[in-house]
């Protein structure tokens, strides 16, 4: 199968950015290609011996993302468009030209694993199946992750905010509602830090085989993890499946304006003094999700927290 590929002539300042914004305009996955050296922690991280010989960094990027179905091509690239003009009022988004070429399928689902090593959240280890613990980590709170087709290993900067906001407010026995759940792994970390247990939702289908398939690698029983397809916000099954004022928690990991909606949801799903968790904020939409949460009678925003230009904002229910 051939898939056209188009690449972004942008900036390192602005990949975050794009990042977002390629989410919010529906893309999935992207290859970013740069100069940037990577720091002691990610060489760290990747168990990396040997960094490659690199030429110096001019701060300049290409991303690229793949199309297979081209009925909606003009629309998209237009999208891509109007969201440069928006980011270029924060940051500078370079030559943002568009080359179009054509690759060969390969196989995306596997190729991901080369990079997939374990690391660490605070005392929690988080692994794929196939690596084995370190020896440091041995005694950490380990979590075993393939995300597969799901969204979701742990290693982005928005999914350990959340990981470190429910270290702080699991408690045991306590239930959990992950919107959006992906691979599964925050409600997992809910489950192993004592909650007693989670319900998901993702409009995903891999979602549920992703979380299944996590679970036992976990020793999880399917009995504490139920996962729903669909979407909370606007479909009443899943709301009733979700239930009424049953949650300590609620945690939603997605992007800003999904929460932004789906701030307006949730208060009716957790109970008096609930805590809401949310991330994938990227920094220039903090401001607008701190708004929306505070014009909300429903909630009281608790805590923001930053990690690089990502954003978790947590919040209660009055």
């Amino acid at each position: 199968m051939k898939w056209k590929k188009f690449t972004l002539s942008t900036t390192t300042e602005a990949v975050d950015y794009i990042s977002s914004l390629f989410d919010e305009i529906g893309i999935q996955g992207m290859e970013i290609e740069d100069n940037v050296p990577l720091t002691a922690a990610e060489t760290k991280g990747m168990f990396i011996d040997i960094l490659p010989e690199l030429p110096p960094d001019e701060g300049k990027a290409k991303v690229s993302f793949y199309l297979e179905d081209l009925s909606d091509v003009e629309e998209i690239l237009a999208k891509i468009q109007d969201g440069l003009d928006e980011i270029s009022c924060f940051a500078d988004v370079g030559e943002r030209t568009i080359t179009v070429s054509e690759t060969e399928d390969k196989d995306w689902i596997n190729n991901w694993k080369q990079y997939f090593k374990p690391f660490t959240v605070d005392d929690i280890l988080i692994k794929p199946t196939w690596e084995e613990i370190p020896q440091e980590d041995q005694d950490k709170l380990l979590i075993q992750i393939d995300p597969g087709t799901a969204f979701g290993t742990g290693q982005h900067e928005t999914t350990q905010l959340c990981i470190r906001q429910l270290k702080k407010y699991v408690a045991p026995g306590c239930q959990v509602l992950d919107v959006g759940t992906g691979s599964g792994i925050l409600g997992i970390t809910a489950l192993k830090l004592g909650a007693g247990s989670v319900f998901g939702t993702d409009l995903d289908e891999n979602a549920i085989t992703a979380v299944g398939e996590n679970m036992e690698s976990n020793d999880i029983d399917s009995q504490h993890f139920q996962v729903v397809q669909g979407n909370i916000i606007d479909e009443k099954d899943v709301q009733d499946a979700a239930g009424y004022e049953r949650y300590d928690i609620a945690v939603a990991n997605i992007l800003a304006d999904v929460i932004i909606s789906l701030q307006k949801e949730i208060p009716v799903h957790i109970k008096k003094g609930g805590i809401f968790i949310t991330s994938g904020i990227i920094n220039m939409k903090e401001q607008e999700v701190k708004e929306a949460f505070e014009q909300n009678p429903a909630f009281e925003v608790l805590e923001i927290l930053h990690q690089g230009d990502w954003v978790c904002v947590t919040a209660r229910k009055r």
